[in-house]
């Protein structure tokens, strides 16, 4: 008859420790999937084939082919670099007129899942501004990138010489012209200083 009560209790803690361990799966069991979302945009992020336009002063833009290694799209929004104190991101359409102009893209580079994203003369591109010093081929230029999730990524490009590419800025072409006029050592390369030179 001592039995009965012995064995009531020792299923009673048999069933409650059951219950704490299968509630301890439970709550583990959603961890993982919090784990997978952790990964950064920068972390994604690659380049190819970066390059950047020699410059005397004035402007100068950036170029190469922006690559994503995740499955989700991952944005660019905003450039930096010490030889620049504004750069913008800067997307080439045409205007009503048919001519290709230059403006800030909206919303930044989406560079979308497992692809890629090309920057190039004529098309999109990294845009410096307000170079104080001259900018020789062969010489490295670092860029650091800020993302959608604000992760930043670097990486360094070459400096070379280009010319080409000439397209207009949306709004008064004499702010452009005004600083097109301060590369003057530049003007052999009078096509490129119609209005903007990248």
């Amino acid at each position: 008859m001592n039995t009965s009560p012995h064995t009531t209790f020792r299923l009673g803690a048999l069933l409650a420790a059951s219950a704490l361990v299968l509630a301890g799966c439970a709550s583990t069991s959603t961890e993982p999937a919090a784990d997978t979302d952790t990964a950064t945009q920068a972390e994604a992020f690659a380049i190819e084939d970066a390059w950047v336009k020699a410059a005397d002063s004035g402007m100068s833009a950036a170029f190469g082919e922006l690559e994503n290694a995740s499955g989700e799209d991952i944005v660019v929004v905003a450039a930096s670099s010490e030889v620049s104190p504004m750069i913008e991101l800067h997307e080439t359409v045409a205007d009503d007129a048919g001519e290709m102009v230059m403006q800030e893209i909206d919303g930044g580079f989406v560079i979308p899942a497992e692809g890629t994203y090309l920057l190039e003369p004529g098309g999109n591109h990294i845009m410096l501004m307000g170079l104080e010093q001259p900018m020789l081929a062969g010489e490295e230029v670092t860029f650091t990138l800020t993302f959608a999730d604000d992760s930043t990524a670097e990486f360094t490009a070459p400096v070379k010489d280009y010319s080409g590419a000439n397209e207009n800025y949306v709004g008064d072409d004499s702010d452009m012209d005004d600083m097109d006029d301060m590369d003057d050592s530049d003007m052999d390369e009078s096509d490129d200083h119609e209005d903007h030179d990248h």
